[in-house]
């Protein structure tokens, strides 16, 4: 039976990777990397500068595949997303089928970690439902970029004895800071949903392309550096062509209860 790995390759520093991670990719015949544009060809850059430093294995070889870019949402956010992992999900299928042989090992690259906000391990679900062609999955963990962003603000992502969230920035913008959570960890937020909050006494730290040389971080009470971290975010954004961040909020409290 065809194996297949999901690597997580950490949230953009090669250094991240496990030696779990390097064993995986030694392992596999075909490495999986998938293209998403000009626009964002550093992050398939980043794979290949992973492959080219760890995968010693004389074997192995890499195919790299278009991803189809999400439409807009309409009707629905949840129906969009729906369609789009679909398409992919034809797209996996025809990898592993075309190009892992019957016992042979192939290996997906995840940026970050495959458990955490991450459509791959759903998107390959879907494709043994198919049952169209069979394989045994194995996931390898990597390091976040909620761990990659506390690493770099130097800070613990709790207080002692207080709760985590980890949200979206539709979620945060929809229901706000939860009453009874001390550290909130945003995601996937596109349009600064920490705008949206009414208290401005919050600690905001905020990373962006967290790990690369291109990392740029910023803290504060949200109500002083919040019209700072849009601008540098936007402006990021648009010199690079993609941005990829996160945020963690924190309610005032006592610093010696972090």
């Amino acid at each position: 039976m065809r194996k297949l790995l999901v690597i997580g390759i950490g949230a953009g520093n090669p250094d991240h990777l496990t030696v779990q991670a390097i064993s995986g990719l030694n392992r596999a015949d075909v490495l999986f990397i998938p293209d998403k544009g000009a626009k964002k060809n550093d992050l398939a850059e980043l794979r290949r500068e992973i492959c080219d430093r760890f995968v010693t294995n004389p074997k192995s070889r890499r195919v790299e595949f278009d991803v189809p870019v999400r439409a807009e949402p309409a009707p629905s956010y949840r129906s969009t997303v729906d369609d789009w992992h679909e398409t992919i999900a034809a797209i996996y299928e025809s990898l592993i089928r075309d190009e892992i042989a019957d016992n042979g090992c192939g290996a997906f690259l995840i940026w970050g970690d495959p458990s955490l906000y991450d459509s791959a391990l759903r998107i390959l679900e879907r494709v043994r439902v198919r049952d169209n062609v069979a394989f045994e999955l194995e996931v390898i963990p990597g390091i976040s970029a909620i761990q990659a962003l506390a690493a770099s603000h130097k800070t613990a992502l709790n207080r002692i004895g207080d709760s985590i969230l980890v949200t979206t920035g539709r979620r945060l913008t929809e229901e706000g800071l939860a009453n009874n959570v001390g550290s909130t960890v945003v995601m996937l937020d596109g349009k600064c949903a920490f705008n949206t909050l009414a208290d401005q006494d919050v600690t905001i730290h905020w990373g962006a392309y967290l790990g690369t040389p291109d990392e740029i971080l910023i803290s504060g009470r949200l109500g002083d550096v919040g019209a700072e971290i849009e601008r540098t975010r936007e402006e990021a954004r648009r010199k690079k062509g993609w941005i990829m961040d996160t945020y963690l909020l924190r309610k005032p409290g006592e610093p010696e209860d972090i």
